[in-house]
């Protein structure tokens, strides 16, 4: 979900967090959004979700961020909303090297029900527990280039890179969406006069003043 509005904010992209139940998706949804951590926090039941607004290369941009169930038997249900994500945050616990040995499964499962274009960091969370760490940096960081991804290791406890993996996604989803309107806006003067495409006008009449700058 990337599309152009013309009020409060410039552009709506939707983001995911998935990984297995326990790595800390949900508190790093509230430290982000809320800037709130809470120990006693429980396992997401389906799909929650939450938004923020920022400021990405001088636009406001609104990340709508939803947090996935890891656990098993929700699996069905959260695969729908991988649906219109222009960008997802792929979570471990360097505490549990299950959660990392099961990245490669929830990679293969986003990228089976996303969009061919969506902007994937894989994150390595509760880094103030380095002492009893059980996955290595320079590992996930390994896993992370072959695959393509950015990587970052973050603490939701100590607001530790949270910030900075939110605005590193946000600014490359723009980034592209930035360059598909450029390409699109070139094709449209390389066209000239007299080569224009129909438009429909009962469409524009409707709602002149917004549009989609793209959409999935």
């Amino acid at each position: 979900m990337a599309h152009r509005v013309d009020h409060e904010y410039d552009y709506l992209f939707k983001i995911v967090l998935i990984g297995d139940s326990g790595v800390g998706k949900s508190n790093i949804l509230s430290r982000f959004t809320r800037n709130e951590f809470c120990l006693e926090s429980k396992s997401t039941i389906g799909v929650e979700f939450a938004t923020r607004t920022l400021q990405v290369d001088g636009k406001t941009v609104k990340a709508q961020i939803w947090d996935t169930a890891g656990q098993e038997r929700y699996r069905a249900i959260t695969s729908a909303y991988y649906r219109g994500a222009v960008g997802a945050l792929l979570v471990y616990d360097i505490t549990k090297r299950q959660t990392f040995d099961n990245i490669q499964r929830w990679l293969r499962e986003l990228r089976d029900h996303a969009d061919s274009n969506i902007v994937i960091m894989m994150a390595g969370n509760k880094s103030d527990l380095k002492h009893l760490r059980t996955v290595q940096e320079e590992d996930a960081r390994a896993f992370a280039e072959q695959e393509g991804l950015s990587f970052l290791e973050t603490s939701a406890l100590e607001a530790v890179n949270i910030e900075k993996a939110f605005q590193t996604i946000l600014t490359e989803i723009y980034q592209i969406i930035s360059k598909k309107a450029l390409a699109a806006q070139e094709a449209a003067v390389s066209m000239g006069p007299g080569q224009g495409r129909a438009i429909n006008v009962a469409d524009v009449s409707a709602n002149p003043t917004k549009k989609n700058c793209c959409s999935t």
